[in-house]
C-alpha cells in the first residue's frame, strides 16, 4: 500500500499517524504541495486526482481522508482495536458525528488562521478567522467533549485523531489555542500519550516549522493554482 502525503496537511497527518499508531505497513511517497506536485505527472495514477492524501492499495486508488481512515480500520482488523472505530451502533455514531462536523468548522476555521498567519500575514480578516476558530474550538470542548477523557469515552478513536491534527495546524504558526482552556490542554495530553510522544513529534514535525512556507508558495510554478484556491476559499 502506498500513500502519497504532505505532512504539513491535517488529512495527511491523520492518515499517516494512525497508520503507523496501530501497525499498518505503507509506502510512503511524499508529495510536495508548496511546489504543486500534486500536478505533476511524476506521481501517475494520482496526478489527476490533484490532492492529498491519497491511498493506492494495489489497483485500488482513494481519497478523502476520513474515507482513507474507515477503510483502513475494516481492511486490518486484526490490528485495529475496537475503540478506533467502535462497532456499537452509537458510539460508531458519535465519531461519524464528529468527521461530518469537522470538515466545514474546526478544520477549516483552523487552515483559514493558519493559512493567513503563515503565508498572507498582511490580509485583511485575520482577528474574524480567530473568532471563528474559537467558536469552533469551544464547541470541540463543550459539545463533543465535556467531562470525558477523550471526544467518545475513555479511549481514544479516530475523532480524537482527526481533531488533534487539525488543532496542530494554529499552533504550527505560533496561535496559542490551548492557553485558556485546560479540559482541551489535558486531552491533549492524553492523546499524546494513547499515540506514543514520539509518533505524535514526529507527525507533527513539519507543520511546526512553517516559516519559510510562504516564500516556497511565491517561488512554485503553480502559484496561480495556489492563489486561485485561496481566493475561493477565503470569498
Amino acid at each position: 500500500m502506498e500513500l502519497y502525503l504532505d505532512l504539513r496537511s491535517q488529512p495527511c497527518r491523520s492518515v499517516f499517524l494512525f497508520a503507523r499508531a496501530v501497525g499498518i505497513p505503507f509506502e510512503f511517497k511524499l508529495v510536495d504541495l508548496s511546489k504543486g506536485q500534486q500536478y505533476t505527472e511524476e506521481f501517475g495514477d494520482i496526478s489527476a486526482v490533484r490532492k492529498v492524501p491519497v491511498m493506492k492499495d494495489g489497483g485500488f486508488v482513494l481519497t478523502e481522508s476520513t474515507s482513507i481512515l474507515k477503510y483502513l480500520v475494516q481492511k486490518h482488523r486484526a490490528l485495529v482495536k475496537d475503540h478506533w472505530f467502535p462497532e456499537d451502533l452509537q458510539q460508531r455514531a458519535r465519531v461519524n458525528e464528529y468527521l461530518s462536523w469537522q470538515h466545514l468548522n474546526l478544520r477549516a476555521h483552523g487552515s483559514k488562521v493558519f493559512l493567513l498567519k503563515a503565508l498572507f500575514p498582511v490580509v485583511m480578516g485575520y482577528e474574524a478567522a480567530v473568532e471563528d476558530l474559537n467558536q469552533s474550538l469551544r464547541l470541540l470542548e463543550e459539545k463533543f467533549l465535556q467531562s470525558r477523557a477523550f471526544l467518545i469515552g475513555e479511549k481514544i478513536s479516530l475523532a480524537d485523531l482527526v481533531a488533534i491534527v487539525e488543532i496542530m495546524q494554529p499552533v504550527g504558526v505560533g496561535v496559542d489555542v490551548f492557553g485558556g482552556r485546560p479540559r482541551l490542554a489535558a486531552w491533549r495530553d492524553r492523546v499524546k500519550d494513547a499515540i506514543g510522544e514520539r509518533l505524535f513529534d514526529e507527525g507533527h514535525e513539519e507543520v511546526m516549522k512553517t516559516s519559510g512556507l510562504g516564500e516556497e508558495i511565491k517561488s512554485s510554478s503553480q502559484l496561480g493554482e495556489f492563489a486561485l484556491k485561496f481566493r475561493k476559499l477565503f470569498s
